[in-house]
């Protein structure tokens, strides 16, 4: 019996390459309608004046990771441990899809209809499930398969917020970490995710649900008496209202508190200007200003093997479903938060 023929296709965010792509990178993410929901050629316009306003810090920002992010190489070495997983039961490949710069949607599903599978995968690593990531991704995919004729039978995971194996990863990580902080008195562990406008999650986007759901399985899983903990939102922009409480504000709670502070990227699984910058220099440098006892950054879960192990668990237990699905087959969000994909054809579409 012949091994099944599969591609699997990692979507994430991406990241220029290089401080000429700074500014197309920018463009392209503000002129997502998922990120900017002003129709053309209003969203087009705002998107080129917003992008070139803000390149110049986020050149700066860039810089500081060495002129660009990292987040290709190290999607590359995601993929290349979902492979090695994944070889031994299946003529595999594993592709990387990027939103907003290179690899992009167009080139990479040429690729995969060049490779001929029987079944295709599309799996976000975004592990908690949101309209402006996981279904901004997925629609574009879409658009780029119809375009170039891929009609190729394709399970797409919506999410896996609560995966045992992604959940035990991380508690490993986090563990050493948070005995290193005792040493310095009682730590309390900031899971840090990135921010969304609440206006998105009062139309009923799940994300900061599935946040949530992730941090308390992760919680049940390191079994540490009387815990001190909170969810915390980093990253916002622009004039509107985000989902609160802000990282930055909370790192300055814990320096007035006298607490040493253990910062995990709870919805993030690889380095990138979000981590490297934002919670290594920008919020260290805070919390050493606010007098934070001890500072402990947790890395992003990157192609350890327990990652490794979900995604390919993941893989498996997708391989026959058609449907928009989380990890276990099932609808995971609550009735009231319309945006999910197993309710809505926003995805789908």
């Amino acid at each position: 019996m012949s091994k099944p023929r599969v591609a699997v296709v990692l979507f994430n965010l991406g990241g220029p390459d290089n401080q000429e792509a700074v500014q197309p990178f920018l463009f392209n993410l503000f002129n997502d309608p998922a990120i900017i929901g002003l129709p053309n050629p209003f969203r087009y316009f705002l998107a080129k004046l917003i992008s070139s306003r803000r390149a110049p810090v986020a050149k700066h920002i860039y810089q500081e990771m060495g002129g660009g992010s990292p987040i290709v190489p190290l999607t590359e070495e995601q993929a290349a441990g979902l492979k090695k997983e994944l070889s031994a039961d299946w003529d595999v490949e594993v592709f990387i899809s990027m939103r907003y710069w290179h690899p992009l949607n167009d080139d990479v599903a040429l690729n995969v209809k060049a490779f001929a599978p029987d079944h295709i995968i599309a799996l976000p690593l975004y592990p908690q499930f949101s309209t402006t990531t996981t279904a901004s991704s997925f629609k574009d995919w879409k658009r780029a398969a119809k375009k170039h004729a891929l009609d190729i039978p394709t399970t797409f995971v919506c999410c896996y917020p609560t995966e045992s194996h992604f959940i035990k990863a991380h508690a490993e990580l986090i563990r050493p970490y948070y005995e290193a902080a005792k040493a310095h008195g009682n730590p309390r562990i900031l899971f840090s995710a990135h921010g969304l406008p609440e206006k998105t999650v009062a139309a009923g986007d799940p994300y900061q649900w599935q946040v949530e759901q992730t941090t308390q399985a992760v919680l049940k899983e390191l079994n540490i008496p009387d815990v001190d903990y909170i969810n915390t939102y980093q990253s916002r922009v622009g004039p509107l209202q985000w989902i609160k409480p802000a990282t930055d504000e909370e790192i300055k709670r814990g320096g007035a508190d006298g607490v040493p502070l253990v910062i995990v990227p709870i919805a993030f699984v690889s380095e990138h200007s979000e981590t490297l910058v934002e919670l290594d220099i920008e919020y260290g440098k805070l919390a050493a200003e606010h007098g934070v006892t001890h500072y402990g950054r947790v890395p992003a879960l990157g192609s350890v093997q327990g990652y490794m192990t979900s995604l390919a668990k993941i893989c498996r237990d997708s391989l026959h479903r058609t449907e928009i699905a989380p990890d276990t087959g099932k609808r995971l969000c609550p009735e009231n938060y319309a945006k999910c994909p197993c309710l809505t054809e926003s995805v789908a579409a």
